[in-house]
C-alpha cells in the first residue's frame, strides 16, 4: 500500500487527484520523486521534512571517486567516503585500523539470495555489526575502512567492447546506493574501497591497503600492525559438518576462496572469520592450494646449480625445446643456465607467430648457432614441428620439461605482471585461459617423439633474497 504525505499536498496544488488505487505509475513516480508520498506509513517528521529549506535537508554524505594504478590507465577503485556531520577535519590519524570485507562479513542480502536483487536488499550481516564497529571507533580508537573485490562492476569500458552497457552501469549506480545507506546507518568516518579488476588493487593484493593509509595520513610504517586486523568471509575453510540447533548436524559448504585470509597475510596483520570476530566461534580448518610456507627462501636458490637437475651442454650444436605452462619460469631458466652457454632465444611472445618462429630458428642454425624454443609446447603435434626443424638442420633436439603445477604458474605470472623490476619484457597479466588452455593440450613429452633426452625441472624458488621478499606474497 502507498501512503501520501499532507494529503498529497493537497492533491499536488490539486493539478494531480489524491493518491488512490487508480493513481497512475507516472504520477506516483512523480510524487514519490518529490518526498510527497511513501511506500511505508506516514511517520510524524513527514509534513515537518517536506517544509524544511533544502540546504537544511540531510545530504548523502558519501562522496565517491575513482582511481586507477597511475595516469596512463583508467581507474579501477572506486571508493566511497563518508563523514558523518560535525566531525572535525584535521584529527591525529589512527595507527590501529580495523578491515572488514563488505559481502557476508558485515552485510548480507535481506532477500535470502546469494547476490543482491538491488540497491536495497542488505542487511546487517547479524545484529551486532554495527554495535561492535561503532565500538571500535569511539572507544578503541581504530580507524575503520571496508575494502572489498566488487568483479561485477565496471568503471571505464575499452574501445573495443560491444556490449551492452546499461546493466553494467546499473550496477555501479545501485552499488553505490547500497553502499551510501550503509555508511550513512553507521554513520561514523569510514571509507569503502571496491577494487573492480584483477589488478593491484584485489584482494589478497594491498593496493586498497596503500590507498586507505594514504587516505588517512598513516604512514604504512607507522601502523600497528600488531593491533590491527582484518575480517572476511574468504578464508579457505573446508566444508565440513557443523550444528544447528534442533536441526541436528548440517553440512558447511567450503569457502569459495582463501583471498581475505592471503590479503591479511600480504599486509602482515590478523585475520578472523565473520563468525569468529562477531559470533566468537572457534576457527575451523582451512587450506590453501598454494601455501607459500612449503617453498622457504634457500640461500643457494640463486645460484646456477640450484637449478634442480643440471643442465649441462652435450652438443657443439643443438636445439633445446622447453615444455611446460606460462608462468613455468622458462624464461628465468634460459636467462640464467642457457643463455650463459651460448645459446639463442627463441620466443613467440617476441615474434607473435610460430611461423616468424620457425623461420628465426631456421636462419640461427643455419648460422652455426645453438637455439633454445622458449614457447609452452604443450602437445606431440608442436614438438614435431620443432623436432623436423631440427632434423632438417642435422642437428639432436632435447626437451626441458618444467613441471611447474598451474597453481604456482598463476602466482608467478601475477607477481611478473605486478612488479616491474621482475618484469623485462613487460608482459600483462595473462587470462585464466592461457593456463587452462594449456591444460587441455598437454601431454607429457615422450623421448620416442625424438628428443635426445629430457630433463626434468621441478618448481623450486629460484632467485635472490630481495625478489623472494616479493615473490613469498599472495597475488592470485
Amino acid at each position: 500500500m502507498f501512503f501520501c504525505k499532507i494529503p498529497a499536498f493537497i492533491a499536488w496544488h490539486r493539478r494531480i487527484p489524491p493518491v488512490s488505487g487508480r493513481l497512475q505509475k507516472r504520477q506516483f513516480r512523480l510524487l514519490l520523486s518529490n518526498g510527497l508520498c511513501t511506500a511505508q506509513p506516514p511517520v510524524k517528521s513527514a509534513v515537518a521534512n517536506f517544509f524544511t529549506p533544502t540546504s537544511q535537508k540531510p545530504k548523502d554524505r558519501t562522496t565517491w571517486s575513482e582511481r586507477g594504478p597511475n595516469d596512463d590507465v583508467p581507474a579501477t577503485l572506486l571508493v566511497g567516503r563518508y563523514v558523518p556531520e560535525g566531525h572535525a577535519p584535521n584529527q591525529k590519524p589512527r595507527r590501529k585500523i580495523a578491515a572488514f570485507d563488505l559481502d557476508s562479513t558485515l552485510i548480507t542480502t535481506s532477500s535470502g539470495k546469494k547476490h543482491a536483487g538491488d540497491a536495497t536488499d542488505w542487511k546487517w550481516w547479524h545484529p551486532h555489526v554495527p554495535g561492535v564497529l561503532r565500538e571500535l571507533h569511539e572507544q578503541n580508537n581504530y580507524q575503520i575502512i571496508i575494502l572489498s573485490n566488487q568483479g561485477g562492476i565496471t568503471l571505464h569500458f575499452s574501445p573495443s567492447y560491444k556490449g551492452p552497457k546499461s546493466s553494467i552501469q546499473k550496477r555501479q549506480n545501485e552499488f553505490k546506493q547500497k553502499c551510501s545507506a550503509i555508511l550513512n546507518n553507521l554513520d561514523i568516518p569510514t571509507t569503502v574501497y571496491a577494487a573492480t579488476e584483477k589488478d593491484m588493487y584485489r584482494k589478497p593484493n594491498i593496493g586498497m591497503w596503500k590507498e586507505a593509509c594514504e587516505d588517512y595520513d598513516i604512514l604504512e610504517d607507522d601502523v600497528d600492525l600488531e593491533n590491527s586486523f582484518f575480517v572476511g568471509d574468504a578464508g579457505g575453510r573446508v566444508a565440513s559438518l557443523g550444528r544447528s540447533g534442533d536441526d541436528g548436524v548440517v553440512a558447511v559448504a567450503k569457502d569459495f576462496s582463501c583471498s581475505d585470509r592471503n590479503f591479511a597475510h600480504n599486509v602482515g596483520i590478523a585475520y578472523k572469520t565473520p563468525e569468529e570476530y562477531f559470533l566468537g566461534e572457534k576457527p575451523r580448518e582451512f587450506s590453501r592450494d598454494f601455501d607459500l610456507a612449503k617453498f622457504p627462501f634457500e640461500e643457494t636458490s640463486s645460484l646456477p646449480q640450484s637449478a634442480g637437475t643440471a643442465f649441462e651442454r652435450k652438443n657443439e650444436k643443438d636445439v633445446v625445446l622447453f615444455c611446460g605452462p606460462p608462468g613455468a619460469g622458462k624464461s628465468t631458466f634460459f636467462w640464467k643456465h642457457l643463455k650463459p652457454l651460448g645459446y639463442e632465444r627463441v620466443n613467440q611472445d617476441t615474434l607473435k607467430s610460430r611461423e616468424k618462429c620457425r623461420q628465426a630458428a631456421k636462419e640461427l642454425l643455419s648460422q652455426g648457432r645453438s637455439i633454445v624454443i622458449d614457447n609452452t609446447n604443450a602437445d606431440p603435434e608442436t614438438r614435431a614441428l620443432w623436432v623436423e626443424v631440427a632434423t632438417a638442420a642435422n642437428v639432436p633436439i632435447r626437451c626441458v620439461w618444467f613441471k611447474t603445477p598451474l597453481y604456482i604458474c598463476e602466482h608467478n605470472d601475477a607477481v611478473r605482471a605486478h612488479n616491474d623490476l621482475l618484469n623485462p619484457e613487460a608482459r600483462s597479466v595473462l587470462p585464466k585461459l592461457a593456463f587452462t588452455g594449456f591444460a587441455s593440450r598437454y601431454k607429457e613429452p615422450q623421448l620416442k617423439e625424438g628428443f635426445q633426452d629430457i630433463i626434468e625441472v621441478e618448481f623450486k624458488y629460484r632467485g635472490t633474497k630481495e625478489e623472494y621478499v616479493v615473490w613469498a606474497r599472495y597475488w592470485t
